[in-house]
Formats: structure tokens, sequence, C-alpha cells
């Protein structure tokens, strides 16, 4: 134990962080968490890291066990399997929110993607897409650093294009602030591709998550699709 190789007593431990003795007590007796000032003073005279007298503490906050939600972390979309897309797409049915800037690539590298929509939807799943706003200053600087012939504006024109041949009523919301992170959740799971510099999409980090907890990554990332979705502007206002 730290307190006997410390050469220190419970008392005198509770005396140089300003604490109860039968508190220290209840910490080592029963187990009980020190309130975060008095970890950092009970390091602090035992000269012992926090995490290393509190491993539970760490536990809670680094999740390893099944509520783990990281399924999968890749260094560029391109080497995300396409199969993540499409198995992903077709175990869905409560939910499917495309959150891509163009999302241009599904109807690449999904094969029958449009079908599949169509059947989500007859079937009564909430399928819905956020794109860039093509007509946005946002839009065009980035357009500007990725120097492509293949623009951004092009893209997200080809993707509402796809998005028209679906057979159902798919909502299209358009917003800027998504331009270097987009989000895709499926049901549970999600696929989050962080933009890095000049590079294209598919040279984005992604992120492959499930949840797994309240209040967890997964968790953080449908709010805040949901709040760019709230703040988007419907797709038929632009043109």
């Amino acid at each position: 134990m730290a307190i006997v190789e410390s050469g220190l007593t419970v008392a005198d431990l509770a005396g140089k962080c300003d604490v109860d003795a039968k508190t220290v007590e209840r910490w080592i007796s029963r187990g009980r968490l020190p309130h975060p000032r008095s970890r950092m003073r009970v390091a602090g005279v035992l000269g012992k890291d926090v995490g290393v007298l509190w491993p539970e503490m760490i536990r809670r906050s680094v999740k390893v066990g099944a509520d783990r939600e990281v399924v999968g972390v890749y260094p560029r979309r391109a080497d995300l399997p396409r199969s993540v897309f499409r198995e992903a797409i077709e175990r869905s049915s409560s939910r499917l929110w495309f959150g891509g800037y163009t999302s241009y690539f599904l109807w690449l590298e999904v094969p029958g993607v449009t079908a599949t929509l169509t059947a989500k939807v007859a079937a009564g799943a909430d399928v819905r897409f956020l794109l860039g706003d093509p007509d946005s200053p946002v839009t065009a600087e980035r357009e500007r650093v990725e120097s492509t012939p293949l623009t951004l504006a092009t893209r997200i024109a080809t993707t509402r294009a796809e998005i028209a041949k679906v057979n159902a009523a798919v909502p299209v919301r358009l917003s800027d602030r998504h331009i270097a992170m987009s989000v895709w959740i499926f049901d549970d799971e999600a696929i989050v591709a962080t933009h890095i510099g000049a590079s294209l999409g598919q040279d984005s980090v992604v992120l492959h998550l499930r949840r797994g907890q309240d209040g967890g990554a997964f968790d953080r990332y449908v709010e805040h699709f949901e709040s760019l979705w709230s703040a988007g502007k419907p797709a038929s206002q632009q043109h």
C-alpha cells in the first residue's frame, strides 16, 4: 500500500491533505473515490501517479470493456473497406443520416445504393442527406484549396441528382458547417471522417463507431448531426 510505503499513517495523510482521518479510512476500506482535488493532493504527498493510486478512475474514463465504442480507425477513407458502408446501410432499419459534404463516393462505391435507399424509405426508415451548400463562400474557398477539376459544387449536384432517382421523398438540407468533418449515422453505427489539410475526402482520417453507452462518442456525433440539420437550409430554397 502506498501509505505504508511512504511511512505515513492514515492520520498523517489526512492532515497533509486537509481531510478527516475517517474520510481517508473510507477511501481505503470502502474503495471510495476521493474528489479530484483530494486525489491530486494525495498523489502529491505519496509521490504516486493518480492513475496508479486509483486505476478504477482510469477504467471509468477510458472504456475497455463491452461498451467500448471504437470499432476501427483508418488513416484514410480510402483504407476503409468498401463493405463497411454497404453493410452499415443494409443493416440499418430506423435511420440513415448522411452527413457528408458531398457523399459523392456512395454512388461510386456502394452497389445498388439507390434501390437500397428506396427500400429503406418504403420500410419506414428515416433517410436524410445533409450536403454542403454549393453557393457558400466556404465551399468556394475549399474548392480553391483542393484545386481539382471535379469541384465540390459538381459533386454536390451529382449527389442531388442521384437522390432524386430514389423512388421516395428524401429530405435534403444544405450547410457549410461540416466542411471539415463528415458524419454518417446508420442506426447505432457511425462513420466519421475528419478532413486533413488540403486533401480530398478520400484522404480523411476515419473513425468507425458503434454505440455502447449513454453520452458516449457516438451520442455526441448524433448531437452534432442533429444540430447541423436543425440549422441547415432545405435544398428547395436554394434553387
